[in-house]
Protein backbone atom coordinates (compact mmCIF):
# COMPACT_ATOMS: atom_id res chain seq x y z
CA UNK A 1 0.00 0.00 0.00
CA UNK A 2 1.28 3.46 -0.54
CA UNK A 3 3.00 5.22 1.97
CA UNK A 4 -0.14 6.15 3.70
CA UNK A 5 -2.14 3.68 5.12
CA UNK A 6 -5.26 3.46 4.46
CA UNK A 7 -6.72 1.62 7.51
CA UNK A 8 -5.08 5.34 9.55
CA UNK A 9 -7.05 8.18 10.07
CA UNK A 10 -3.88 10.03 10.19
CA UNK A 11 -3.41 9.82 6.53
CA UNK A 12 -5.92 11.25 3.24
CA UNK A 13 -7.32 8.39 1.37
CA UNK A 14 -6.64 10.01 -1.91
CA UNK A 15 -3.87 9.11 -4.10
CA UNK A 16 -1.87 11.99 -3.72
CA UNK A 17 0.04 14.44 -6.59
CA UNK A 18 3.11 15.79 -5.82
CA UNK A 19 5.56 17.75 -7.84
CA UNK A 20 9.00 17.88 -6.54
CA UNK A 21 11.47 20.79 -7.34
CA UNK A 22 14.89 20.09 -6.76
CA UNK A 23 17.85 20.35 -9.24
CA UNK A 24 19.84 17.80 -7.21
CA UNK A 25 18.93 14.44 -8.54
CA UNK A 26 19.80 12.72 -4.98
CA UNK A 27 17.69 15.35 -3.55
CA UNK A 28 14.82 14.36 -5.73
CA UNK A 29 15.59 10.46 -5.34
CA UNK A 30 15.67 10.68 -1.45
CA UNK A 31 11.97 12.84 -1.16
CA UNK A 32 10.54 10.89 -4.49
CA UNK A 33 11.42 6.96 -2.94
CA UNK A 34 9.55 8.02 0.45
CA UNK A 35 6.61 9.55 -1.06
CA UNK A 36 6.39 7.59 -3.81
CA UNK A 37 3.76 4.11 -3.86
CA UNK A 38 1.05 2.34 -5.80
CA UNK A 39 -1.04 4.94 -7.41
CA UNK A 40 0.73 8.19 -6.00
CA UNK A 41 1.91 10.49 -8.75
CA UNK A 42 5.02 11.91 -7.75
CA UNK A 43 6.70 14.56 -10.35
CA UNK A 44 9.86 16.60 -11.05
CA UNK A 45 11.24 19.60 -12.44
CA UNK A 46 14.67 20.42 -12.17
CA UNK A 47 15.06 24.41 -12.47
CA UNK A 48 12.30 26.49 -9.86
CA UNK A 49 10.88 28.48 -13.18
CA UNK A 50 9.54 25.22 -14.22
CA UNK A 51 7.29 24.58 -11.15
CA UNK A 52 4.34 27.57 -11.78
CA UNK A 53 3.73 25.95 -15.51
CA UNK A 54 3.48 22.60 -13.99
CA UNK A 55 1.45 23.31 -11.64
CA UNK A 56 -0.98 25.39 -14.04
CA UNK A 57 -0.77 22.24 -16.79
CA UNK A 58 -1.35 19.85 -14.01
CA UNK A 59 -2.49 21.18 -10.10
CA UNK A 60 -0.48 19.30 -7.57
CA UNK A 61 -2.01 18.18 -4.05
CA UNK A 62 1.40 18.97 -2.77
CA UNK A 63 4.75 21.04 -3.40
CA UNK A 64 8.01 20.26 -2.12
CA UNK A 65 10.34 23.02 -3.03
CA UNK A 66 14.37 22.47 -2.47
CA UNK A 67 15.93 25.81 -1.25
CA UNK A 68 18.84 25.65 -3.31
CA UNK A 69 17.45 25.09 -6.97
CA UNK A 70 19.63 26.77 -9.73
CA UNK A 71 19.05 30.53 -10.43
CA UNK A 72 15.10 30.39 -8.76
CA UNK A 73 15.47 28.92 -5.19
CA UNK A 74 12.99 27.27 -3.56
CA UNK A 75 11.61 30.56 -1.54
CA UNK A 76 11.64 32.55 -4.69
CA UNK A 77 8.96 29.87 -6.59
CA UNK A 78 7.25 30.26 -3.01
CA UNK A 79 6.41 33.77 -3.13
CA UNK A 80 5.70 33.35 -6.81
CA UNK A 81 3.26 30.71 -6.22
CA UNK A 82 1.49 32.61 -3.33
CA UNK A 83 1.40 35.57 -5.46
CA UNK A 84 -0.33 34.15 -8.13
CA UNK A 85 -2.67 32.32 -5.69
CA UNK A 86 -3.50 35.42 -4.54
CA UNK A 87 -3.55 37.08 -7.73
CA UNK A 88 -6.33 34.25 -8.48
CA UNK A 89 -4.48 33.40 -11.58
CA UNK A 90 -3.66 29.80 -9.85
CA UNK A 91 -5.03 26.84 -7.89
CA UNK A 92 -4.00 26.92 -4.39
CA UNK A 93 -1.16 24.65 -3.38
CA UNK A 94 0.39 23.49 -0.08
CA UNK A 95 3.92 23.94 -0.20
CA UNK A 96 6.81 22.29 1.91
CA UNK A 97 10.33 23.47 1.33
CA UNK A 98 13.42 21.64 1.94
CA UNK A 99 15.72 23.73 4.24
CA UNK A 100 19.51 23.20 4.60
CA UNK A 101 20.38 24.74 8.13
CA UNK A 102 18.50 25.96 10.68
CA UNK A 103 18.49 29.78 10.09
CA UNK A 104 16.86 29.50 6.83
CA UNK A 105 13.41 29.07 8.96
CA UNK A 106 13.48 33.22 8.74
CA UNK A 107 13.44 32.64 4.66
CA UNK A 108 10.04 30.25 5.13
CA UNK A 109 8.09 32.05 7.50
CA UNK A 110 8.66 35.35 4.92
CA UNK A 111 7.54 33.43 2.42
CA UNK A 112 4.26 32.23 4.29
CA UNK A 113 5.05 28.35 3.01
CA UNK A 114 3.10 25.74 4.77
CA UNK A 115 5.75 23.89 6.19
CA UNK A 116 9.35 23.24 6.47
CA UNK A 117 11.23 20.54 6.80
CA UNK A 118 15.58 20.07 7.99
CA UNK A 119 18.46 18.44 6.02
CA UNK A 120 19.67 16.03 6.61
CA UNK A 121 16.16 14.02 6.00
CA UNK A 122 14.55 11.44 7.17
CA UNK A 123 11.92 9.22 5.88
CA UNK A 124 9.46 9.69 8.91
CA UNK A 125 9.72 13.67 8.92
CA UNK A 126 9.43 13.65 5.26
CA UNK A 127 6.20 11.23 5.67
CA UNK A 128 4.61 13.10 8.70
CA UNK A 129 5.63 16.56 6.68
CA UNK A 130 3.53 15.20 3.76
CA UNK A 131 0.64 14.04 5.18
CA UNK A 132 0.34 17.21 7.71
CA UNK A 133 0.46 19.42 4.47
CA UNK A 134 -2.08 16.86 2.07
CA UNK A 135 -4.81 16.77 5.25
CA UNK A 136 -5.03 20.64 5.29
CA UNK A 137 -2.17 21.37 7.91
CA UNK A 138 1.29 22.76 8.65
CA UNK A 139 4.29 21.25 9.47
CA UNK A 140 6.98 23.13 11.07
CA UNK A 141 10.62 21.04 11.29
CA UNK A 142 11.98 21.39 15.16
CA UNK A 143 15.24 19.18 14.24
CA UNK A 144 17.94 21.52 15.33
CA UNK A 145 15.88 24.06 17.51
CA UNK A 146 18.33 25.84 19.88
CA UNK A 147 17.10 24.96 23.85
CA UNK A 148 15.54 27.79 25.08
CA UNK A 149 17.57 29.69 27.99
CA UNK A 150 16.47 29.92 31.44
CA UNK A 151 16.90 33.80 32.55
CA UNK A 152 16.87 33.97 36.37
CA UNK A 153 14.33 35.53 38.42
CA UNK A 154 15.28 39.36 39.03
CA UNK A 155 18.32 39.48 36.41
CA UNK A 156 17.90 42.82 34.57
CA UNK A 157 16.77 42.22 30.98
Amino acid sequence: MGWYPATSRRYLPDVPDILIAADAPPVYREIASVLSGPGTTVRWVRAGQDVRPEHDRQPADLVVLDLQIGTMGGIAVALDLRLEVDAGRLLPVPILVVLDRRADVFLARRAGVDGWILKPLDPIRVRRAAAALLAGGSWYDETFLPDPVAVPAGTPR
